[in-house]
């Protein structure tokens, strides 16, 4: 009885194991420094009849320790429009042809954390510094800007 149970729970603690490392995929160490040296990402997004779109230069933060990076844009956007319908991020980093990854986008409405995403815009950009063209928490709250919080993992990275 007692190496039934004792077998049982090494089972369990195993199939734990594997499926959190299934879940979280981290990004490697160059990637990670891309991130946190580029000014820049190219993402792209997929429309309806599976097909991507273009893939077009923006501005983003991520503090290069984590799987994770904020953006924003317009609420009438496609790329939003895209994103609340589930499509994945699409993200090169730094260049059109720089290290890809694959994101899952979740709409931020927290204003603190929209006040940091600003705050971290105008340490990374000057013209956010004057106050221009930085994500804002009147606006997302207002509806005129879209705030999210993008987990990534890398594109040949699988999931369950």
């Amino acid at each position: 009885m007692r190496r039934a149970l004792y077998s049982m729970a090494c089972s369990m603690v195993l199939v734990f194991a594997l499926s959190a490392s299934a879940a979280s995929v981290e990004l490697d160490a160059p990637t990670r420094e891309a991130l946190a040296d580029s000014d820049l990402i190219y993402t792209a997004t997929e429309r309806k009849d599976g097909s991507t779109s273009s893939a077009a230069p923006i501005w983003f933060w991520s503090d290069g320790d984590s799987d994770v990076l904020y953006t924003s844009t317009a609420p009438d956007s496609w790329k939003a429009k895209r994103l609340e319908r589930g499509s994945p991020l699409h993200v090169w980093v730094g260049e059109e042809d720089g290290p890809y990854l694959i994101g899952e986008a979740e709409r931020v409405t927290d204003p603190e954390t929209v006040t940091m995403m600003g705050e971290k815009y105008s340490d990374k950009y000057w013209i956010a510094w004057i106050g221009f063209f930085r994500p804002r928490a009147d606006r997302v709250t207002e509806g005129k800007t879209v705030a999210y919080r993008v987990k990534l993992r890398p594109a040949d990275a699988k999931t369950d």
